[in-house]
């Protein structure tokens, strides 16, 4: 049985990942391929926990603690469920990976990239750093940005992320455009329509499917 693919929709807050991951899934649905799904740092019953605390903006923490929490999320998800998907020939399809690490630990909180590169290769593998396909999903309207997440409703506590500042949401931003571009990795706009935005996706995953 030929391997699965692993597929990552990465992105700021707001950008619409969760929706296009679930397109995807129904696209390769239609074509009789059988996926399985994540929401990075969420997927296994040890991650969803760890999700709970690094959420929680009440629990102050540094960015190597954050990049620590996370890496152990990835490491039972990988662990537990990707692999043995991928294994049984199934699709992985992902809302983030570490890019999202670089992005706001990384760039937005100076931790040395490296030392997030280094963490990461040793929590998960090479299967995990290197994807069959991945897109970053732009939003350059931080008012529609705010607008989506708003529109999810309030929250017990404060979301450690999407509650700092225009500066630092600013900064993730153009943290995910540097990596990217180090990574020759498709840059999608979601400011489109999300028929639009999925098509886009759609004419990567097409590639894979030749």
């Amino acid at each position: 049985m030929a391997t699965g693919k692993y597929i990552v929709i990465e992105g700021h807050d707001g950008t619409g990942k969760s929706t296009q991951v679930g397109i995807v899934r129904q696209k390769l649905s239609d074509l009789g391929i059988e996926s399985i799904e994540f929401h990075e740092p969420a997927g296994s019953p040890i991650a969803d926990e760890i999700r709970t605390i690094l959420k929680n903006g009440v629990l102050k923490r540094d960015a190597m603690t954050e990049a620590l929490l996370f890496s152990a999320a990835r490491h039972d998800i990988w662990l537990t469920r990707a692999l043995p998907a991928l294994a049984d020939g199934k699709w992985v399809i992902a809302a983030r990976n570490y890019y999202s690490t670089l992005a706001y630990q990384g760039y937005g909180q100076n931790l040395d990239l490296n030392l997030i590169e280094s963490i990461t290769h040793q929590s998960t593998d090479d299967q995990y750093t290197t994807p069959d396909l991945a897109v970053i999903l732009d939003l350059d309207d931080e008012k529609i940005r705010a607008k989506r997440i708003e529109a999810r409703g309030q929250l017990e506590n404060p979301d450690a992320f999407e509650s700092k500042d225009n500066i630092f949401q600013s900064t993730v931003r153009s943290g995910y455009i540097k990596v990217a571009k180090s990574r020759k990795t498709p840059i999608i706009s979601a400011s489109q329509s999300i028929d639009q935005v999925a098509d886009a996706i759609w004419m990567h995953i097409e590639k894979l499917l030749q």
